[in-house]
């Protein structure tokens, strides 16, 4: 594996003892882990799906909060009497009571850059993946031998297709760029916080109307952030207005889609297929989830979250949580990187890049 680059130089915590509690630990961190510690923090590391009361003691005398996926709610927050902000290692912040953050004025930061064109990749691998029926041919080949052209084999080109954006951020026009200039396809864009200039820019063709613009696309790929406007924004309506040969690719959260009618779209064929990474409710299980019923389906690749986690995206994303974790400790305003208006809208111990 390819050595860490150096961390950023740090002031020595020991002599002003700080506890840092750090939630999902099932996501390693090691570089992270080990600066903290060798810097003197009281490192307390806790496991993903922890019980809530656990979390509100383990936090009362805690100075920072780092968390992936574990809900940071109001509770917890009124609970951390000595708390100097929360460090969101990753990019969502849904799961986060950010106006009671803001009441309480600490200052909420997370990274949301070290993963852009990862997970465009992500997206990427996921539709070439759906559009060359690999994962149906690789199953073949392991249980006959070979597999002939015949008709259930038959893939698509990328080339001439129509790709849909649901969300033109960062992520989005990464992926906007490998879809359009990479492979030649038409691409179409739905974010009503990207004006259609900055569309145009990254080549984008943008729609007002998500129905209207998912009845043209041959592939969906959903990449807006989970916010109370994008809970469910793709339902029945919406996935009947989708083309029965096209596909849906969800690397964003879950929950922006309603699970329930993606389902029935499936089972109905209302839609080809779908390339999902993550799900409302995390992790998946065969049998006894919500959806256990994407396993039995072959037109479904299903992966466990993880589009984001390679070894150049893991490096960039622990670096830069020392950043912040090094400004919030020695009193320095943190740095926010993200557009997002509701961590846009702190205004107290923060400082901003442009938009």
């Amino acid at each position: 594996m390819k050595a860490w680059a150096k961390p950023p130089k740090h002031t020595d915590w020991d002599k002003i003892m700080v506890k840092i509690v750090r939630t999902d630990r099932e996501l390693e961190c090691p570089l992270v882990d080990a600066e903290l510690k060798r810097l003197g923090a009281d490192l307390v590391l806790l496991p993903d799906g922890i019980d809530e009361d656990a979390l509100a003691r383990e936090v009362q005398d805690a100075d920072l909060i780092l968390m992936c996926y574990t809900p940071i709610p109001r509770r917890i927050i009124e609970a951390a009497k000595n708390l100097k902000g929360i460090v969101k290692y990753g990019v969502g912040i849904d799961a986060i009571d950010i106006d009671a953050a803001r009441e309480h004025q600490i200052p909420v930061v997370n990274i949301p850059e070290y993963a852009e064109e990862t997970v465009a990749e992500g997206a990427f691998a996921l539709m070439i993946a759906l559009a060359k029926g690999l994962l149906p041919l690789d199953a073949e080949m392991n249980s006959a031998g070979w597999a002939w052209p015949q008709a259930q084999w038959l893939g698509a080109d990328i080339a001439g297709k129509t790709v849909g954006l649901i969300g033109t951020g960062r992520i989005g026009h990464s992926m906007a760029r490998m879809a359009g200039a990479g492979f030649r396809a038409r691409i179409l864009g739905y974010d009503p916080h990207v004006s259609a200039e900055d569309m145009a820019a990254g080549g984008i063709t943008k729609y007002d109307n998500l129905k209207t613009m998912l009845a043209e696309c041959d592939f969906v790929t959903v990449h807006c952030v989970l916010s109370p406007d994008t809970i469910g924004l793709l339902g029945e309506a919406e996935f009947r207005a989708m083309k029965p040969t096209a596909y849906l690719i969800n690397v964003s959260r879950g929950a922006i889609v309603d699970e329930k009618a993606m389902l029935l779209a499936l089972q109905e064929k209302w839609i080809a297929g779908a390339g999902l990474d993550v799900y409302s409710a995390e992790p998946l299980a065969k049998n006894g989830h919500p959806l256990s019923a994407l396993f039995e389906m072959p037109n479904v690749i299903m992966l466990p979250h993880l589009t984001f986690y390679t070894q150049e995206a893991m490096e960039r994303l622990e670096l830069e949580t020392l950043e912040r974790c090094e400004e919030l400790l020695s009193g320095q305003p943190v740095l926010v990187k993200s557009s997002d208006p509701r961590l846009r809208a702190q205004a107290h111990g923060v400082v901003f890049t442009d938009p």
